[in-house]
């Protein structure tokens, strides 16, 4: 049995998770997470020291407490 080393080059992981295809996907589950709940959330997108970063929040009063109740963003993240 032969063996495999395999050396991981850290600035090109970097930037694959950077590229603009992956914040494409990042932000399509943001989309996804969205419309399963409704009015009162956004996503928020942006790029990281190391990758692509999408938030959902609740921004109005009603999904604010409907979230810490029944932790919807969570659900709705999960599927």
């Amino acid at each position: 049995m032969s063996k495999v080393k395999v050396e991981l080059n850290s600035k090109g992981i970097i930037s694959l998770l950077q590229s603009d295809e992956v914040q494409n996907l990042v932000n399509s589950y943001g989309d996804l997470a969205l419309n399963r709940l409704g009015g009162g959330y956004e996503t928020n997108s942006r790029k990281g020291k190391t990758r692509v970063n999408c938030e959902v929040v609740a921004v109005t009063r009603k999904a604010i407490n409907d979230n810490s109740q029944n932790n919807t963003i969570l659900k709705a993240v999960r599927g």
